[in-house]
């Protein structure tokens, strides 16, 4: 099948990736002239495991473009993954989507083929049918579900493993209401081989809401039982260990530390609360979730300060700037809140991240133009005899960390065996 993809950022490229490598061609549009010139010499914009390698491998099967026009007269489907970024109050922003439904409509005035157009972005329930629909509607003349196909399918993928995410997912949401639409998405996922569960749309738009919310919910519970673990002795890893046998609760996301970041999680819960509360909600538990996550890195100074009560001038070395390890992404990534509180306190900081340094100094010139920026892990631990573990990057577990004080925010196990001191956060 010929395949559109609106927006060429995380997902956007991995889910063009992945249909390219089951069999279909791709054409990717996007405004940003670097990543379609990135796109076109088989160069991925972004830093996701395996990517490379597949857009070399592939590298006639697909191309980018800036013209939405030429990509949707020549494909038959076309996937919508453009940003929803939060705005102040935490509400949706959802001018991306608005704008590339009313490129979407335009084109589709010109085309006679019967197009289906699906929603990958993470939107709140409604906006589909109530943002989306009426906008290509307006702009094509033409009627959803009669003249064009209209579908929800949310993404579910993890950055650092999202290839392997698309390509052998838990399962594939599709959410539509023609069974034309229907029969053109189960012909495009038939070779991926997944549990396929069709609903109504808004219920797709809601189902990975849901999710995301539940697993942000999850990590927040487990930091804030490590946190009472800290306080009496107690290593919280073991205690979730024994939790997590549980069939009913399951060991995933149990990983206690100093929180969760990154694109997905702290937007998606800021948006369900707000759209509970327009509904005349108040959501306390979603509420309490992101009030745990805000504090949790700031317990990593506290424990500084136990062994380094005065921070002024003192040379602090960070390891870790991305969110997660395996990715280049440092969207609300707890090294920001940390950083900002040492250069608050005084201290001179070092950090070295594998992937993540550069989007690190450009995302947060405030506080990224202020550190010093180091060529590798070694470096910081010869610079510094202070140590704070942000990222758990596997190149961290084999570094010696013999007479460093370490505190640890993601348990890293050589710094527990060979630290002068050594703290974990929730252990």
């Amino acid at each position: 099948m010929r395949v559109s993809v609106i927006g060429s950022g995380y997902v956007g490229l991995v889910t063009g990736m992945g249909f390219v490598k089951i069999g279909n061609k791709v054409v990717f549009v996007d405004v940003d002239e670097r990543k379609i010139q990135m796109i076109n010499n088989a160069k991925p914009p972004i830093y996701e495991e395996g990517l490379e390698e597949l857009m070399k491998k592939f590298k006639d099967k697909y191309y980018a473009t800036k013209n939405y026009r030429e990509a949707i007269l020549n494909s038959d489907a076309t996937f919508i993954c453009v940003g929803t970024p939060s705005r102040e109050d935490g509400s949706i922003d959802l001018t991306y989507i608005k704008e590339a439904s009313k490129e979407i409509g335009k084109a589709l005035k010109e085309k006679e083929d019967y197009h289906v157009v699906i929603v990958k972005s993470t939107v709140l329930p409604e906006t589909t049918e109530k943002v989306v629909k009426p906008n290509i509607e307006k702009y094509s003349g033409k009627k959803a579900f009669e003249d064009f196909g209209l579908a929800m399918n949310p993404e579910f993928l993890r950055e650092g493993v999202a290839l392997r995410d698309f390509l052998n997912p838990d399962r594939i949401v599709i959410g539509v209401k023609d069974e034309k639409t229907k029969e053109v998405l189960e012909k495009l996922y038939e070779p991926i081989d997944a549990p396929k569960l069709i609903v109504d749309i808004k219920t797709a738009e809601m189902i990975k809401y849901a999710s995301n919310a539940f697993l942000a919910t999850k990590i927040s519970f487990a930091n804030e039982i490590g946190n009472i673990c800290k306080k009496l002795g107690i290593d919280s890893w073991k205690v979730f260990e024994g939790v997590g046998l549980d069939h009913r609760i399951s060991p995933y996301f149990f990983r206690t530390g100093i929180g969760w970041g990154g694109s997905c999680f702290p937007k998606d819960v800021r948006a369900l609360i707000r759209k509970a509360e327009e509904l005349g909600e108040d959501p306390i538990i979603l509420k309490a979730v992101m009030e745990v996550n805000e504090r949790q890195p700031l317990k990593m100074i506290e424990l500084l300060k136990k062994h380094v009560p005065e921070l002024k001038g003192k040379t602090v070395g960070v390891l870790g700037l991305a969110f997660k390890p395996n990715t280049d992404d440092v969207r609300e990534t707890r090294a920001y809140i940390i950083i900002k509180k040492l250069l608050e306190e005084g201290a001179h900081v070092i950090a070295y991240d594998p992937k993540a340094m550069e989007n690190f100094k450009r995302f947060y010139p405030d506080v990224g133009e202020k550190i010093e920026y180091a060529g590798s892990a070694e470096e910081v631990l010869e610079k510094s005899g202070v140590i704070l573990i942000v990222t758990e990057w596997d190149e961290f577990e084999k570094l010696d960390y013999s007479g460093k004080i370490v505190i640890d925010g993601r348990r890293i196990w050589a710094a527990e065996k060979t630290a002068r001191i050594y703290e974990g956060v929730c252990w």
